[in-house]
């Protein structure tokens, strides 16, 4: 957090979009609670052996998909893969895409409980 509050307003960088800001404070106060979810449904792959472009997509991809209102299932869990395909190696969006959608298949449960 204190890399997201030296950039905001800061004349030094470039602006950081409000929808930004939110990701990154949601996935901030949010992230035991979504590293759990990832270590349960990430079959074979603790967090440590996650690549950590694959965590943080991860990370952001079930913020959206549990706490973002907004953005519909299918489209948290495409522009995850989407952004997986372009910053991660060539395995990185099946393994996305695996562990969104078992996530997805539950979220409507987990929101229940959040």
């Amino acid at each position: 957090m204190t890399l997201l509050a030296d950039r905001v307003g800061s004349t030094d960088a470039d602006p950081i979009g409000d929808y930004t800001i939110s990701l990154v404070e949601g996935v901030t106060a949010n992230r035991e609670r979504i590293d759990e979810l990832l270590a349960e449904h990430a079959h074979g792959w603790s967090l440590e052996r996650m690549p950590p472009v694959d965590l943080a997509v991860l990370r952001v991809g079930v913020y959206e998909l549990l706490w973002a209102a907004d953005v519909p299932d299918p489209v948290a869990i495409d522009e995850a893969v989407g952004l997986a395909r372009e910053l991660s190696t060539d395995d990185s969006p099946r393994f996305v895409n695996g562990v969104l959608g078992r996530i997805g298949t539950i979220a409507d449960r987990i929101r229940a409980v959040l």
